[in-house]
């Protein structure tokens, strides 16, 4: 064409640039068959591909698949275009939105094989574990557990210049990747949404969607087959939303603004001492868990073992309450408030939030715990009290050493909780012996003593003898069957002894 004719093209595509909202760059005239401008025509792509950037892969591979075959002596191929990566030979993937594991086998761009590829290539995928018929276009490949299917996305929507009013309940067509489904419109803060407005949305899909968050989607309608908007996904796990909810509207509009650092604070700070899992702010930003702990480590927020994130505030407040809610208890949990309770005391604070506050006070020494409950740690009163356990312990096993084989009842010894935590000691350290008549379903606590002195007499009456009946062990050792049946049961139970019918004969250990 002649250079009138050429620049009237170039004005032309400018200006339906310019009504898709698109700023053109200068025409570059070419010749094909001179090779006029093709020099002009590298510089100005190289150009453009330095001004856009290196691209944010968000830390996982997403691919969406335009089509996939079987390849004799490889199986199954997927190509597509990486729109997120690094992909790599060996790695673990989904097949979404089905949820089917495969494994890559082998990466080719342009026909070369590669052992790994970046966002922006396009990509062939030799894949492990799928046939072709579920990896069809529409598919998407994708790190394990990244990208669950969803039926609601939340978005922000862009209307085009020439498009008909949008309403709320209207059927449209969801262009997102490669795949194509229809939705159900739902306007979250108006009725109808004019030609060239935005306003945040739901998209209510007919089937399961699986997308990464800050993706780009298309809207068309089905008649007349028109283009009539376009938008943000800012929540593809959405559930559905009041619509005409300042508060909802709000939020959505602030998730359209912010980067991944915003979007985090501002759902930390929603949260409060609840705490957000990692996971769900990783599916609003688009990034991979990996990437958002350590944009919550650095920026805001102390990741506690639950995987669960709050604010910096938050928790500081959790700290601060901790100890107050433990004082307030003090009189009627003088030992100790249970972790259930005080659980039940903090309402607003998550489980892993209130585990990783108490680690942290304990290790601060503002709190003491102990099995199960948790207190204050007040060093004077815990001195004295250490003081009064150790003479506690001291005397119940000085009094079940005095008793021999017919010690006291258990419930006689520790009739309240400091003599029951003691009696536990000892048993946890070996010093007492909790014996168990399993058919009267009663406890005896014997002394280690005890024990070793009923063994040095047992072990010459059975190794002289075919074995002692419950009656005999008594008459020897000089105790009732309310003492001798346990002791028999423990002594069984350690290999000492063996029963065999109504006797007791000497074990492997004996």
């Amino acid at each position: 064409v002649d250079a009138a004719q050429a620049d009237s093209v170039a004005l032309e595509a400018a200006a339906l640039a310019a009504e898709a909202g698109l700023e053109a760059p200068a025409p570059v005239p070419v010749s094909a068959v001179t090779g006029q401008g093709l020099d002009a025509l590298r510089q100005a792509l190289g150009a453009a591909l330095d001004a856009v950037g290196p691209a944010d892969d968000g830390g996982f591979p997403y691919l969406p698949v335009d089509r996939a075959f079987s390849v004799p002596g490889h199986g199954t191929v997927a190509t597509g275009t990486l729109r997120r990566g690094p992909l790599r030979v060996g790695d673990e993937l989904e097949v979404a939105p089905a949820g089917l594991a495969a494994r890559v086998r082998g990466l080719q761009v342009h026909g070369a094989p590669a052992a790994s590829v970046d966002c922006g290539q396009r990509v062939a995928v030799n894949l492990r574990g799928v046939e072709p018929a579920q990896v069809a276009r529409g598919a998407a490949l994708t790190a394990p557990g990244l990208l669950p299917p969803s039926t609601w996305l939340s978005v922000m929507l862009q209307a085009t210049a020439g498009a008909p009013v949008l309403r709320t309940g209207m059927r449209l067509h969801l262009l997102h990747g490669t795949a194509e489904t229809e939705v159900r419109l739902r306007l979250l803060d108006r009725d109808e949404l004019s030609p060239g407005e935005a306003a945040p949305a739901q998209l209510r899909c007919a089937l399961p969607v699986s997308a990464p968050a800050r993706d780009r989607f298309i809207l068309r309608s089905a008649s007349p087959s028109l283009t009539v908007a376009g938008g943000l996904i800012l929540d593809p796990g959405a559930v559905r939303l009041r619509r005409h909810a300042a508060p909802v509207a709000a939020r959505l509009l602030a998730l359209a603004g912010a980067d991944a650092c915003g979007i985090a604070a501002t759902e930390l700070e929603r949260a409060g001492g609840l705490g957000v899992g990692l996971g769900r702010i990783a599916q609003l930003t688009g990034l991979a868990p990996a990437r958002v702990a350590a944009l919550l480590q650095e920026f805001f927020a102390v990741v506690g073992g639950g995987r669960v994130a709050v604010s910096r505030p938050a928790y500081e407040a959790v700290l601060r309450q901790v100890p107050g809610v433990l004082a307030a208890q003090e009189s009627a949990y003088p030992e100790g408030l249970p972790r259930e309770r005080l659980q039940t005391l903090l309402p607003g604070v998550a489980p892993g939030v209130l585990d990783h506050a108490l680690d942290r006070l304990a290790a601060q020494g503002a709190l003491r715990r102990v099995g199960g409950a948790v207190g204050l740690a007040r060093p004077d009163r815990d001195q004295a009290r250490a003081r009064q356990d150790a003479a506690l312990t001291t005397a119940l096993a000085d009094a079940l050493r005095r008793a021999g084989l017919s010690p006291p009842d258990p419930g006689e010894l520790a009739a309240d909780l400091p003599s029951r935590r003691a009696l536990d000691r000892l048993v946890r350290d070996g010093l007492v012996v909790r014996a168990t008549d399993r058919v009267q379903k009663r406890d005896v606590l014997f002394h280690r003593d005890a024990i070793e002195a009923a063994q040095r007499c047992l072990i010459q009456l059975l190794e002289a003898g075919p074995g002692l009946r419950v009656a005999e062990v008594g008459a020897a050792l000089g105790i009732s069957r309310k003492y001798s049946v346990p002791l028999l049961e423990h002594l069984d139970a350690t290999g000492f002894t063996r029963r065999v019918a109504d006797r007791r004969v000497l074990g492997r250990s004996g």
